[in-house]
């Protein structure tokens, strides 16, 4: 099995494209020889973005500004993608809040559920139905290895990781054999291959360099799985660590010890 070939008339999509994996996974595709649809909220950063994309392979490259948490910007583009042919989808946006749920300030949660959550479900359906009647197709959805295991401090992102992660393989096990494929990037830290000691967050002060895994490295390895039609791919060592040890330790261990740690990231 392979990736769906690049075509004149097809774009890959990529939400959370102005930064991070997403921007990464841009990059490849594009390399790849693919069009893409870059989908941000940052207008400016998209049409630079997208004329260098463009510059440097040759390919069509749409910047498409959306805030995904706002209901009406994501119909529009749901309606947009009615009307484009879509051959892979990478749902990248996503945001994160720390510390007490009480305590977090509602109209970011709401968002944040939106975003991660709502926007993936949506897009997902919307470029289904097209991707079956070709019997061609890729899906990627970035959850969290974060989605394995109820974070106090943590809890509304831990809630929509967790759905994605279930959504996304309950349907690659409904698309077996369909010739569309659906896989879930569960990664845990991934950041710059550099970042300035003054950028540096304490998470990055506390983890060992070689922990890490790199947006470029998480895109490489991400896309081979999408060929290879994975299930689930986890980038990097400290990612697969994290999943390691949410499969076997028990959640009355596990769960205060990553609350206590998170509850420093607020």
């Amino acid at each position: 099995m392979a990736l769906p070939k690049p075509s004149i008339n097809a774009y890959a999509v990529i939400t959370g494209a102005s930064q991070g994996i997403g921007y990464a996974m841009a990059k490849d595709l594009a390399r790849m020889g693919y069009n893409v649809m870059l989908v941000a909220r940052r207008k400016a950063m998209l049409e630079t973005f997208a004329q260098e994309l463009h510059a440097a392979h040759g390919v069509d490259a749409i910047a498409y500004p959306c805030d995904l948490a706002d209901s009406k910007q994501r119909q529009g583009l749901v309606e947009k993608l009615a009307n484009t042919e879509v051959n892979i989808l990478i749902n990248s946006a996503g945001i994160a809040s720390f510390g007490p749920f009480k305590d977090q300030d509602w109209d970011y949660e709401t968002n944040q559920f939106e975003l991660n959550a709502t926007a993936v479900f949506e897009l997902t359906h919307a470029v289904l139905p097209q991707m079956l009647k070709r019997k061609e197709g890729a899906i990627c959805n970035v959850g969290s290895a974060a989605g394995n295991v109820p974070i106090p401090n943590n809890a509304t992102y831990v809630f929509t990781k967790a759905g994605v992660n279930a959504f996304t393989e309950a349907l690659h096990y409904e698309l077996k054999g369909t010739g569309v494929h659906c896989t879930l990037l569960a990664p845990g830290p991934v950041r710059e291959a550099e970042i300035p000691e003054a950028e540096q967050s304490v998470v990055d002060k506390v983890v060992p360099d070689f922990l890490w895994t790199t947006y470029e490295s998480c895109s490489r390895e991400t896309l081979e799985a999408i060929a290879k039609n994975k299930r689930r791919v986890v980038p990097g060592p400290l990612s697969k660590a994290m999943n390691a040890i949410s499969a076997v330790a028990p959640t009355a261990v596990l769960a205060p010890v990553m609350g206590k740690f998170y509850s420093n990231l607020s």
